[in-house]
């Protein structure tokens, strides 16, 4: 039920151990330059799955408003943060970007309507298409990113697995709930959430994108309230 995720996990973890072995022999030049393509990729990433709205701005700022709003109440980042110090710390990992390098590649793994039903399709039609597109896919970027951020990357792979074997295991209560509207709202959201994690990398500003991630749940029933008002 869950193997097309277990298989998207193993081809992030060989693209990472791939992506540190090449880093080896970059320079501190090259290096910038890869980090730049990977903020403005992130950034056009965002804008794309972001317009997959079907024009419910009002609901997408509400949710990324109220969201981020229960993420700086919770202190999600900070936490977030010691947990990662502590991995760093246990697998004596001195690289000051191992926490950005994890958080960055989750979020770029795990938001989008192919995270979704890619294990949705797995687990209700025995259909793995989807996943093992993903997967490809997923893996070509983890070399990328592992070279620029290092061996943070490769422990995406938990969080990916985590997330998408959720989605699969409770694929038959998910799917009257999850129709193709409000997973394109989710896929916007997501979006927008991208767009920070690319300015962040650029070094425009400093966002709170991991705030911002209960944004993702409150899409859903700001989606339903707005369908029972509009219905």
């Amino acid at each position: 039920m869950i193997l097309g995720s277990i298989i998207n996990a193993i081809t992030i973890v060989t693209g990472s151990i791939l992506g540190v072995f090449l880093s080896n022999g970059i320079s501190e030049r090259f290096n910038k330059i890869i980090f730049q393509a990977l903020g403005l990729f992130s950034i056009f990433l965002g804008v794309s799955l972001a317009t997959e709205t079907d024009n419910n701005f009002m609901i997408m700022s509400l949710a990324v408003i109220i969201g981020g709003l229960i993420g700086e109440l919770l202190r999600i980042e900070e936490r977030i943060e010691i947990i990662s110090n502590k991995l760093k710390s246990k697998i004596n990992n001195s690289n000051p970007k191992f926490t950005e390098g994890l958080i960055t590649s989750t979020m770029l793994f795990s938001i989008g309507s192919m995270a979704i039903l890619g294990p949705l399709n797995e687990a209700l039609n025995g259909d793995r298409t989807l996943v093992l597109t993903k997967s490809i896919m997923d893996g070509v970027s983890a070399i990328a990113l592992a070279s620029a951020f290092g061996r943070g990357v490769i422990y995406s792979a938990i969080p990916v697995l985590i997330i998408q074997g959720s989605i699969g295991l409770s694929s038959s209560f998910l799917e009257p709930v999850l129709s193709p509207e409000l997973i394109s709202e989710l896929t916007a959201v997501g979006g927008l959430l991208i767009i920070g994690i690319g300015i962040s990398i650029l070094e425009i500003k400093k966002i709170k994108v991991i705030n911002l991630i209960p944004a993702l749940l409150m899409i859903i029933p700001l989606y339903y309230l707005n369908v029972f008002i509009g219905g």
